[in-house]
């Protein structure tokens, strides 16, 4: 086997982050001795989640069993996780901003033909639906758990509360056609291809206000595995809030 390690396109602030949180993770358990320092540990779970690098490679690269890099790294999501906001947690910071941006997006994974539930008619391919909200400096804000890719935006956004939690709070959202009935809270465009005079003055002044929302979803998308998640659709949950937990510490 060839092995070629990579670089990775984050901060010294992020390593150092989860270096702290594991290190404090194992005073807790009492962990006297690992094959790998928290610092490595640090480095082999952000190489996966940054990269997209397979256990096979992280395994060979940092001289440990494919198993123990599986453990590790499944311990190091589960703390980051938990740090994670809540919807209700979020919306003290939603609060101060003048609004918020909520727009969806699915997440490729690799399902079979056969598995209809996360088949996305949109997209034309297997995935799971998360929401995102985002500020107007194109900042995420919060990311909701990661649903069926077959569902559609506006069923997610309400099994997920965001419309209530928006109008119990006054806050005022922009979101895209697809949320339309979502809600007062949630402004959306007109419908329709040939819309004249105000109308369409109305919806080009409104993507580009929803143009930093796709910013935002950009930025979660830098990270690698989102773009193919290959592990268990019951563990995507945990990936996608490990990511957002590192972006909003860094």
């Amino acid at each position: 086997m060839l092995v070629h390690p990579s670089g990775i396109d984050l901060s010294s602030r992020a390593l150092q982050h989860l270096s702290g949180l594991l290190a404090g993770h194992r005073r807790r358990i009492g962990s006297r001795w690992r094959r790998l320092t928290c610092g490595q540990q640090a480095l082999l779970v952000l190489a996966h989640l940054r990269c997209g690098d397979t256990y096979a490679r992280l395994a060979a690269e940092f001289r440990i069993g494919i198993a123990t890099a599986y453990r590790y790294i499944r311990e190091a999501v589960d703390l980051l996780a938990a740090l994670a906001p809540t919807l209700e947690q979020a919306m003290p910071t939603v609060r101060k901003r003048a609004y918020v941006i909520l727009d969806g997006t699915v997440l490729p994974i690799d399902r079979i033909a056969a598995d209809r539930p996360y088949y996305s008619g949109k997209k034309k391919h297997h995935g799971m639906n998360v929401q995102v909200l985002a500020d107007p400096a194109d900042r995420l804000i919060w990311v909701s758990d990661a649903l069926s890719g077959a569902m559609h935006d506006l069923t997610a956004a309400r099994t997920q509360g965001i419309p209530d939690a928006l109008a119990i709070n006054d806050i005022k959202c922009w979101a895209g056609k697809a949320y339309q009935g979502t809600g007062p809270a949630v402004r959306v465009p007109f419908r329709g291809k040939n819309l004249r005079g105000w109308r369409r003055r109305h919806n080009r002044d409104h993507a580009k206000i929803r143009s930093l929302g796709e910013r935002a979803m950009a930025t979660l998308k830098c990270w690698r595995l989102l773009r193919k998640l290959r592990c268990s659709t019951t563990r995507i949950t945990a990936v996608v809030r490990a990511v957002v937990a590192l972006e909003l510490a860094t």
